[in-house]
C-alpha cells in the first residue's frame, strides 16, 4: 500500500506560531514516519478497491481483533477489507453492505452509509488523527466521502451546512465529496479519531478551498 500527502496544516486558534503546526509539517505522513509525534494526522492504510456500485448502499465496518496475527489468519480475504494497526490496536476495516459480517472479528462500529462519487476506481485511505483542543485544520474538501469515528475526546466540524460535533462512544460521521470543511479538535482532552477517505482513486485526495470561508461556528 502506497502513503499519499494529505494537505491538512495544523495551528492552535490564535496560535499560528506553536510547535504543534510543525508536528507533522502541514501534512498526513505515513504512519511509519511518526518519529515520535503524538500530534497531527498519520496515514495507517491506503487501500484500491476497484469499482464500487452505488446500490446496495456501502458501509465503513470497524472490527477488532487481539493481534495482527489473528486478524492475518481470519478468514477475511474479502478484497474491501484492510488490516491496520491505530492507537495501540489491531483494526480490521471493510467497505460493505450494511447486512456484511466477517464473524470472526469483535464488532466495533459501523459508519455510514457512504455517498460514491461518479468514478470508475475507488481508494480507501485510512488515518488516525490527534488534535489538542483547539487545533484545527486549513479549509479543504475532498474528491471522496470523508468519516470519522472518534475514540477519545470531541470534535466539531464546520461546513456550509452548519457544524456537526462528535464524542467518543456517538456514532460516526460523514461528510459528502467536495463539501469544504474545517475541523476543530474541542472538549478538555486530546481527541483521537479513526478516519476514511473513500475516493476516486485517480483524484488528489485533498485540496485547499479558497472559495469559502468558515464562520468560526467551533470557535475560534
Amino acid at each position: 500500500m502506497r502513503a499519499i500527502p494529505l494537505l491538512l496544516a495544523f495551528a492552535t486558534l490564535g496560535l499560528a506560531s506553536t510547535p504543534l503546526l510543525a508536528q507533522t509539517d502541514g501534512t498526513c505522513v505515513p504512519v511509519a514516519e511518526r518519529k515520535g509525534r503524538e500530534l497531527g494526522c498519520y496515514i495507517t492504510a491506503r487501500h484500491e478497491l476497484g469499482r464500487l456500485l452505488v446500490r446496495p448502499p456501502l458501509y465503513w465496518h470497524i472490527e477488532r481483533y487481539p493481534s495482527r496475527q489473528e486478524a492475518n489468519r481470519a478468514p477475511i480475504a474479502d478484497r474491501r477489507s484492510t488490516v491496520v494497526e491505530s492507537f495501540g490496536k489491531v483494526w480490521v476495516f471493510t467497505i460493505a453492505p450494511f447486512e456484511w459480517r466477517s464473524r470472526h472479528g469483535e464488532p466495533f462500529a459501523r459508519v455510514g452509509p457512504l455517498p460514491l462519487v461518479d468514478a470508475q476506481q475507488f481508494a480507501a485511505v485510512y488515518m488516525e488523527a490527534v488534535f489538542e483542543p483547539g487545533m484545527r485544520s486549513v479549509v479543504h474538501r475532498h474528491d471522496g466521502a470523508e468519516a470519522w469515528f472518534t475514540l477519545e475526546g470531541s470534535q466539531c466540524l464546520e461546513t456550509p451546512e452548519g457544524k456537526l460535533e462528535q464524542s467518543a462512544g456517538d456514532p460516526g460521521i460523514v461528510v459528502p465529496a467536495g463539501l469544504p470543511m474545517v475541523l476543530t479538535g474541542t472538549g478538555a482532552g486530546l481527541r483521537r479519531s479513526l478516519v476514511l477517505i473513500l475516493q476516486d482513486a485517480t483524484k488528489p485526495r485533498s485540496t485547499p478551498v479558497h472559495d469559502w470561508s468558515p464562520k468560526g461556528l467551533c470557535g475560534g
